[in-house]
């Protein structure tokens, strides 16, 4: 029943998340930086606390494995240095309990770990000096979005370790990664002082260096002469436009493949490539939305109508109104301006909108705009059901599959209604 299928794959594993190539394209700059923050492990020194951002898929994680992979092998080339790292993914963790509990269990054997629940949180914190301690010489511990840890205890804890006397045979460093550029604004004083971090930040790739990773990986996965001759181009041109994002212009070139393979084609087209970036894109929307809450809906229909409407980039108090219809049309009480904020927030943080600081001076002050940054089509398609309960909108009509069987509302908002 099943064959091999080589006939578009030299190796499709060269396009997956988890796939570290020999060079990293486009980050020499960064790398130089983050190389020399790095320095003081080979040296014996007290490591500094490193701290990355830049939007998903612009290498940080991957500069960050590529350096530690390669501080590893070096630092046993000296008998007196002695080096653990442990790392800590902490997408789904909302609070430094759970951060502390997850890292003393990544540093206990399976057959020793301990309950995320049940324990003070001082006894946790006294099981993750003794496992440090117990390790000795220098200890990296890399939280990759650490944006989603809603308190920042843990930070304070671990950069005053040594300090506080709670470790003394181990030298501490912590590698922070996070998607959001104010998450150092966010954090007390006394941990922004503790921290003394040195911040790296990674900008998003051109269109030139996307295609040069592209190629990269293009020729270690796909059998020569397979790709046809625009693919690369369109891949990088879609993730440029995505903000940058490397991952998700690798991610649709292998859907681009997957297409291929599946449809017994004889090369990769940019038909296959359109049709993968729908595919991909329906995915990631529903994946965006689908942990919003009920307001939340409510925020991203507003702005879905003012992007079909050709008004944005838009701000707030721009939205505000038509959100607040659109909130009293299924009887819910409209948040207040501040929390609806925080949804418009939510939704840049997840990529389904994109947002804009704006600085006009003393007149103006400094105040944000946003935009949808999906498909409009795709997104109408992915909140169906809010469309439903509130009523269609005008400017979502055409995006539809069959609005006839749901009543049409009319929104239109005076121009004298503003928040």
């Amino acid at each position: 029943m099943f064959e091999r299928d080589t006939s578009i794959y030299a190796d499709r594993d060269a396009l997956r998340e988890d796939y570290q190539p020999d060079t990293l394209v486009g980050r020499d700059e960064e790398i130089d930086t983050y190389q020399s923050a790095l320095q003081p492990v080979i040296n014996g020194e007290q490591p500094n606390n490193i701290f990355l951002y830049g939007k998903t898929g612009v290498g940080k994680t991957a500069s960050t494995q590529y350096l530690l992979s390669h501080l590893r092998e070096d630092a046993t080339r000296y008998d007196d240095l002695n080096l653990a790292v442990q790392t800590l993914n902490c997408d789904g963790l909302s609070s430094s309990y759970q951060v502390a509990t997850q890292l003393v269990n990544g540093f206990r054997d399976e057959a020793d770990q301990i309950s995320t629940t049940g324990y003070p949180r001082s006894t946790v914190y006294e099981m993750l000096w003794d496992e440090i301690d117990a390790r000795g010489g220098t200890v990296l511990v890399v939280l990759d979005e650490i944006d989603h840890v809603e308190d920042d205890s843990i930070l304070y804890q671990l950069s005053r370790a040594r300090a506080t006397d709670n470790i003394s045979e181990a030298a501490v460093g912590v590698i922070g990664i996070s998607n959001d550029f104010s998450f150092r604004e966010n954090l007390s004083p006394k941990v922004r002082s503790s921290l003394c971090e040195q911040e790296i930040h990674f900008p998003a790739y051109s269109a030139s260096e996307l295609r040069s990773i592209l190629r990269q990986r293009a020729e270690v996965a796909f059998r020569d002469d397979i790709l046809e001759e625009a693919v690369i181009q369109l891949c990088a041109a879609y993730g440029s436009k995505d903000a940058g994002d490397a991952r998700q212009s690798i991610d649709l070139l292998m859907k681009a493949g997957d297409l291929a393979r599946d449809g017994d084609a004889e090369e990769v087209t940019v038909d296959h490539v359109e049709r993968g970036r729908r595919e991909l894109e329906r995915g990631r929307i529903k994946e965006g939305i689908t942990g919003l809450t009920h307001h939340g809906h409510l925020v991203l229909y507003a702005l879905v109508t003012f992007e079909l409407e050709g008004e944005t980039p838009v701000r707030s108090r721009e939205v505000r109104p038509r959100y607040t219809r659109f909130a009293e049309m299924v009887g819910r009480d409209p948040l207040v301006p501040r929390r609806m904020r925080d949804h418009l927030s939510e939704l840049a943080m997840l990529g389904v909108a994109s947002v804009r600081e704006r600085n006009e001076g003393r007149r103006g002050g400094t105040y944000h705009q946003y935009e949808l940054d999906m498909d409009p089509g795709l997104t109408i398609e992915a909140m169906r059901e809010t469309v439903e309960e509130v009523g269609v909108h005008r400017s979502v009509q055409d995006y539809l599959i069959s609005a006839d069987s749901v009543e049409t509302a009319d929104y239109s908002l005076p121009d004298s209604l503003t928040e």
